[in-house]
């Protein structure tokens, strides 16, 4: 699969320098690099996409053992399980200024090492602040991938949006599965120590950065970022993809880029923004809590891990399929309906009968997340050009990522002071009806370059 899409770009690319090369390139030349360029980037974007999840899937397999070792509280937990939408926020925001200056590659690649060096070093950084502190760390290099995902695809695959977000979301959720069910039986091979189990996460990261390292060195003979026609702060990768397209009047760009719409005037970014932040809420509740939700009712600690790792799995074969069924549909409201409608369902099993019914809410919930790639596709698909993607993408996802930030901390305190999963379950349920409302509302068919056009328009009148 990933070659026939490697193909089929190389056929766009190739074509797309043949009409316009550099003065003095041969086209010719130039096809046999991109075409090992392009699959080093697919390679890479897969790669990366299994390191988004496992710093947080493998602390939901052992929470309990890290909260005896470091002697957390359940209010800290629910702290702890925040910190994750706290760093994609804070540190989200600014990929999309890293990403003008030193090119989006190489910046996955920097981010993909600070990732290991903080998964690597957080079991053994000694107490629950240094423990925070490193998973912070790695959190941050997730933070600027995450944003930095949606920006490669549209620029290398801007007519595979729908193919390659759905095969990057598709290897995130492989790797937020298999985090979360290997993570104990890892722990039980390396001598049962949950600082060996967590680390051991380190080198995958460092894995996924080596493909990066050949694209960025070849990135300047075959696109170079601030090139002419090949790097407009995150647009497409084809010669005039943005420009033919045309932009909205906003805020002024640098060495003749598009101009970026104004994202916070724009009512569809916003309702994608609150989408993602609540689809982020319900993912990191789940991620953080369900595992201890099944053992609190009785479940053994490795099939409880396994439960989650059922949950996470459901999105590896959904998250390819979600993406390209959005892209075939003028409005994506009726699938945000029904992951929505499957949420409620879950949350509802787990409070009538958690150990009971276990595998059938793991199941629905496993569905409900992926409004994840849902999110993703839509981001790609409401922004007309690769700057208005870089932009409403990091809008979104720190915004977004910012909303999400109180929920996993009141499921813990919740948690703690009801002494049982009634008030949090509650809790999420009511967190379902808005989602559903505003990702109604993102699923419209426009884009935001477009609302800003309209606005400029109405002001001028």
């Amino acid at each position: 699969m990933m070659g026939r899409m490697a193909r089929e770009e190389i056929r766009t690319t190739t074509a797309t320098r043949d009409s316009g090369d550099a003065p003095g390139e041969s086209p010719g030349a130039a096809a046999p690099t991109r075409a090992w360029v392009t699959r080093l980037v697919v390679v890479g974007i897969v790669l990366t996409a299994l390191n988004l999840r496992p710093a947080i899937t493998s602390l939901g397999a052992l929470l309990e053992e890290v909260r005896d070792g470091l002697g957390m509280s359940g209010s800290v937990a629910g702290l702890l399980t925040s910190v994750p939408p706290l760093c994609f926020a804070a540190f989200g925001a600014t990929a999309p200024r890293l990403a003008r200056r030193f090119g989006p590659g190489a910046v996955v690649c920097a981010g993909l090492l600070v990732i290991a060096t903080g998964l690597a070093v957080r079991p053994y950084a000694g107490g629950t602040a240094g423990f925070l502190a490193a998973s912070a760390f790695a959190l941050m290099g997730i933070a600027v991938s995450n944003v930095l995902m949606p920006v490669i695809v549209k620029r290398w695959f801007p007519d595979r949006v729908g193919s390659m977000t759905g095969l990057y979301s598709m290897a995130l959720a492989l790797g937020t599965s298999a985090a979360a069910a290997l993570t104990v039986p890892m722990t039980d091979a390396l001598g049962g120590s949950w600082q060996s189990g967590l680390a051991a996460w380190a080198a995958l990261a460092v894995a996924a950065a080596l493909p990066w390292i050949p694209v960025v060195r070849a990135w300047g003979a075959v696109s170079a970022p601030g090139s002419e026609g090949a790097s407009e702060a995150g647009a497409s990768h084809g010669r005039g993809t943005s420009r033919s397209r045309g932009t909205s009047r906003s805020a002024p760009s640098r060495r003749g880029e598009p101009e970026v719409p104004r994202i916070t005037r724009s009512r569809t970014a916003w309702a994608l923004a609150v989408f993602f932040g609540l689809q982020a809420t319900a993912a990191y509740i789940t991620m953080g809590w369900m595992a201890q939700i099944f053992r609190d009712a009785g479940v053994p600690a490795g099939t409880a891990g396994l439960l989650l790792a059922v949950t996470m799995a459901m999105g590896v074969p959904l998250s390819f399929v979600i993406p390209r069924l959005a892209t075939r549909l003028p409005h994506q409201g009726p699938i945000v309906v029904a992951l929505g409608v499957c949420g409620l369902l879950g949350y509802a099993g787990l409070y009538v009968a958690p150990a009971g019914g276990a595998w059938a809410w793991a199941l629905l919930l496993g569905v409900s997340n992926c409004a994840f790639p849902l999110a993703l596709t839509m981001v790609g698909m409401r922004a007309r050009t690769g700057a208005g993607v870089a932009e409403l993408s990091a809008f979104a996802q720190s915004t977004g990522y910012l909303i999400s930030i109180p929920g996993p901390l009141l499921v813990g305190v919740l948690y703690q002071h009801s002494g049982g999963w009634g008030l949090p379950l509650a809790l999420m349920t009511g967190l379902m009806i808005p989602q559903i409302a505003v990702g109604v509302l993102a699923g419209r068919d426009r884009t935001v370059e477009d609302e800003m056009k309209d606005e400029a328009g109405e002001a001028v009148r």
